[in-house]
């Protein structure tokens, strides 16, 4: 499958330097930094540097140290962040969006990180 990679997205820009950010923990190929809207005490979204639109795209296309870079520091960012719950943290969620169906605003691939509190069931019953 052929993917279309918009330049013009927003954490393109970011990765540029265009928009600031609120840095947790930058990589040769990772950027991980706070959500501007958080939706929890902490929200923290985890971005390849590489020019992918969602996560099957990373999947298949990221090079092997890509991949382990990125996974690697999304474990960091939970540990760093306190809500690993092998380092003490109470938990945390990780969320990915793609396509509309996803409801993906951004057509670069990340993670959010969500945690500091209870969040609840993830879904309603499908219906």
């Amino acid at each position: 499958m052929a993917y279309i990679y918009d330049d013009t997205n927003v954490f393109a820009r970011i990765l540029r330097g265009e928009i600031p950010n609120k840095t947790v923990i930058e990589t040769e190929h990772t950027l991980a930094f706070h959500d501007i809207g958080p939706q929890a005490p902490v929200h923290v979204l985890v971005i390849p540097k590489g020019r992918y639109v969602n996560h099957d795209h990373f999947a298949t296309e990221a090079s092997d140290v890509e991949i382990v870079d990125f996974v690697r520091t999304l474990g960091e960012v939970c540990r760093s962040l306190g809500v690993a719950p092998g380092a003490g943290g109470g938990g945390y969620r990780t969320i990915s969006n793609a396509g509309r169906d996803g409801v993906q605003e951004v057509p670069h691939f990340h993670v959010h990180v969500l945690g500091g509190r209870g969040l609840g069931r993830m879904l309603a019953k499908a219906g």
